[in-house]
């Protein structure tokens, strides 16, 4: 019997039809293009709000995708609705979104938790979590013929990003892209936001994800998914990757209008 994970948040974060998505996503990439093209991709950073407020910004990243193959994508998260120690693979076989099913490459899972360390397979932080989900339908859109990895992390202290860096190192190649799964501050005004925000736009340009990790351990900058970013910046350089461009910076105001509390957006890219 095989293990599938449902949508969760299909209706909510995305439409739950497949023209509707097809249609939402499709519009998204045609308005929302890079002003570069980007070889021998390895990661991205890409928000996870409802489409609705981040989809023009995550369009951006997923379009530098076009016309690039990748048998295995790892999409790093946080979790938002549970803590728990460590760092969750889900235990299944498959994701699911409306546009169909996306296998999880097993042997890769297996690698990455052989050692019974603090990565492990389970459904901690799988449940109803939407920073994972979000982007599959984008990738679907985008890749032909791939598996995923899904990771959620439980804790983003420096022990467990170190840690997860130094595994994926071990077991990505060139046919392998990483997304990182991030918003960036949450309810501040736009001012407000806009200044904490520059820092981590700042820290990822100048590929110094020490000082990103720094930065977001005092409270200098937030990103809910501040240590998945560093965690791919970090596997980066492990393995000679060290160039990263920022795509788009734009915050829910930009659509809401509502500049009182907003919530900050951010892709980027890393390449080679």
């Amino acid at each position: 019997m095989k293990n599938v994970r449902e949508p969760a948040v299909a209706g909510m974060f995305y439409p739950s039809s497949v023209k509707k998505l097809k249609d939402e996503i499709q519009l998204l990439l045609d308005a929302y293009k890079p002003e570069e093209k980007f070889q021998n991709i390895f990661g991205i950073v890409s928000p996870h709000a409802g489409y609705a407020y981040s989809g023009k910004t995550a369009a951006i990243a997923f379009n530098t995708l076009e016309n690039k193959n990748y048998k295995t994508v790892v999409i790093i998260a946080p979790s938002h609705k549970e803590y728990f120690p460590g760092i969750s693979i889900y235990s299944g076989d498959a994701y699911k979104t409306p546009l169909g099913e996306v296998a999880l490459n097993k042997e890769m899972v297996q690698k990455l938790t052989s050692d019974g360390n603090f990565i492990f397979e389970g459904l901690n932080g799988h449940r109803t979590e939407h920073a994972v989900e979000v982007q599959i339908p984008f990738l679907q859109m985008m890749i032909k013929d791939f598996s995923i990895v899904p990771v959620v992390m439980g804790d983003q202290r420096k022990i467990f990003v170190d840690g997860l860096a130094q595994k994926l190192a071990e077991v990505v190649d060139e046919e392998t892209l990483i997304i990182a799964s991030s918003d960036l501050s949450h309810f501040y005004s736009k001012t407000e936001a806009d200044k904490l925000d520059s820092i981590v736009e700042k820290r990822i340009a100048n590929f110094d994800y020490d000082g990103l990790q720094k930065d977001l351990e005092v409270g200098e900058c937030e990103a809910c998914g501040g240590g998945a970013i560093v965690a791919m910046m970090k596997t980066a350089n492990l393995i000679n990757k060290r160039k990263s461009k920022i795509l788009s910076r734009t915050d829910s105001g930009d659509v809401t209008g509502d500049e009182t509390e907003v919530v900050g957006y951010l892709s980027a890219v890393l390449y080679e």
